[in-house]
């Protein structure tokens, strides 16, 4: 747990958050990248500059891009044209890795987005299931929740959306071929699934944060390993990326404040 030089020891909570969205994408290939949310597309586009050189970004609407544009610019190099039809087949074919927000999470990783209580009568109505069920049985799924707290991480989703660890294990074979939940990726830490059983597990703490924040801000019992390292500190060129090429106007603070 050290902190490393002057450069990396002034980087902001964000971009503690961008890295570890950023590492979701190692060595991820040919693959399409596709986040959802300010700091994960910052990380998706600090990954393709720095570590995954071969991940594909769009512009967030129907186009590949070949450069790497800023938040909010426009691209330079257009790729190729990504209507929603052919973005359908990507996701049938596994060739991409969504980083997804989730309004509730149980430790299996079960994911809603689609409403609050009772699905016949809920309090809240939210986006629907959308595309979330096919999303997490076809190709690498990860999640940003900007803000950990007992609201998301639920003991029992009130409705499933995303397909968690125990649901497509019951399934069967055909649901868990393809199924796989990478990380969880908060404003506290970064999460996994990589236990036994397949329930989640803190894996690393955002500097300044304690073991006792994750826990009381979570709705059921995490694995807690004997020793919690901290998220990986950027290195001076990530910052230097993040703060003039990818999000020069600080978008990344608004989702998550210093």
């Amino acid at each position: 747990m050290s902190g490393g030089d002057a450069t990396t020891a002034t980087a902001t909570r964000a971009e503690y958050c961008v890295v570890a969205c950023a590492e979701v994408w190692r060595a991820a290939g040919e693959v399409l990248a596709a986040p959802m949310g300010t700091v994960p597309t910052i990380g998706a586009r600090l990954a393709r500059l720095t570590f995954s050189p071969d991940l594909l970004l769009t512009d967030g609407e129907a186009l590949l891009i070949d450069d790497v544009p800023a938040v909010g610019a426009a691209p330079r190099v257009v790729e190729g044209w990504l209507p929603y039809r052919q973005h359908l087949a990507l996701v049938a074919s596994g060739r991409r890795h969504v980083m997804m927000g989730a309004s509730q999470l149980d430790r299996y990783g079960n994911q809603n987005i689609s409403c609050i209580g009772d699905w016949e009568r809920p309090r809240r109505q939210l986006l629907g299931v959308r595309g979330a069920p096919v999303n997490t049985l076809n190709n690498p799924t990860s999640y940003w929740v900007p803000k950990h707290s007992t609201r998301v991480f639920v003991e029992r989703v009130d409705m499933v959306c995303g397909v968690g660890h125990d649901r497509a294990a019951a399934a069967g074979p055909a649901a868990t071929r393809y199924h796989r939940i990478g990380d969880v990726v908060t404003d506290l830490g970064v999460l996994d699934f990589d236990t036994p059983d397949r329930t989640m597990r803190l894996r690393s703490l955002h500097p300044g944060v304690t073991v006792e924040q994750v826990t009381r801000a979570t709705g059921f019992a995490l694995t807690i390993p004997d020793e919690v390292p901290y998220t990986r500190e950027p290195t001076a060129d990530e910052l230097r990326l993040i703060r003039t090429e990818i999000d020069p106007k600080g978008l990344r603070d608004r989702e998550v404040p210093a």
